[in-house]
């Protein structure tokens, strides 16, 4: 019967652990190290530090493959969080970033995932001040999901939340933004919750995340093609820099075509205080699934609980080891 009782608590700290929603599931301990820069690395796991540099990036890999970086606290820092250059099938997953420039960019990279992250207060100024920008990422495999932004004014700058420029997924695999949450955007008169297509990019997914306030505009298609975004629940207010909710607008000479726009709840009231939650500048041809999108009143900013950052579980190794005793 012991033996019983001490294998349904594992099960259930394993089911709870597993079962996490956005944002890190660790809490600690870290290991307090300096930053870290690796040039052609492959095969390794960084895990379990606690990283600040008030002079350049927390952790930087250039041409690196096959490497997770798990369970990190990183930030404050000048520069990124996570910088990656060429580098190929990078996880970072279950780590917290403050006070840092942007949370992760990758440059030329692919097989990026970056899952289940907690990133507050982004620095910027433009171009950075994202949580995520993947910029000429390309091929299957990547995917910027489940992780927590949030931005306090007065004390961050952020630009663009989740960034694609210049992106490519596949048919088969297209680059996935799913199930994350956003809140907090601005000053900026540019910036904003979601942009895909950022001079072009192709094959995206952005699917079922939810933004309050997020800035200047929510989810939008600056250009590009076979760029899907259904099933996300966008509110905003009215603030001095808030302008639109979801849009589509080609602001390139790069192609803007064959794009998905359908199934998006949207509240959102611009600077003059009108609601303003669809916009289509019709230079990106026809919009499938664009008249599905609507307003719903019932969006309000309790859409996200009042706590997103550090809802992290303690360590499930010592929860599992505390319930064997």
């Amino acid at each position: 019967m012991k033996k019983q009782v001490v294998l349904n608590v594992i099960f259930l700290v394993l089911f709870k652990c597993l079962s996490f929603g956005q944002g890190s599931a660790y809490c600690g301990p870290f290991i307090v190290k300096s930053p870290i820069v690796w040039n052609e690395e492959n095969n390794k796991t960084i895990s379990g530090l606690e990283i600040a540099n008030p002079k350049g990036h927390c952790i930087k890999l250039t041409d690196c493959s096959n490497i997770i970086i798990q369970n990190c606290k990183l930030g404050p820092s000048k520069n990124e969080g996570v910088y990656l250059y060429h580098c190929k099938n990078i996880t970072i997953t279950n780590c917290s970033m403050d006070s840092v420039d942007s949370g992760v960019v990758a440059d030329g990279c692919t097989g990026i995932k970056v899952i289940h992250n907690d990133v507050k207060n982004v620095l910027g100024p433009m171009p950075r001040g994202q949580m995520v920008q993947f910029g000429r990422v390309y091929g299957g495999g990547n995917s910027i999901s489940y992780n927590v932004g949030e931005n306090i004014q007065g004390q961050s700058f952020p630009e663009d939340e989740i960034s694609l420029y210049m992106s490519n997924g596949t048919p088969e695999d297209p680059i996935r933004v799913i199930g994350n949450w956003i809140r907090g955007g601005g000053p900026s008169t540019s910036g904003g919750g979601i942009m895909t297509g950022d001079k072009g990019g192709s094959y995206v997914l952005v699917e079922d995340n939810i933004l309050v306030d997020p800035g200047q505009y929510g989810i939008t298609i600056s250009s590009g093609e076979h760029i899907t975004i259904k099933n996300n629940k966008i509110f905003g207010k009215k603030q001095p820099f808030s302008n639109v909710g979801l849009s589509s607008w080609n602001q390139y000479s790069s192609e803007c075509s064959s794009n998905t726009i359908q199934d998006n709840e949207v509240n959102f009231t611009n600077k003059e205080g009108v609601l303003n939650c669809l916009w289509n500048a019709g230079n990106c041809g026809v919009i499938t699934g664009w008249k599905t999108n609507f307003y719903n009143s019932n969006l309000k900013p309790t859409l996200l609980p009042s706590k997103i950052i550090g809802r992290c579980h303690e360590n499930t190794a010592n929860k599992i080891s505390t319930a064997i005793k």
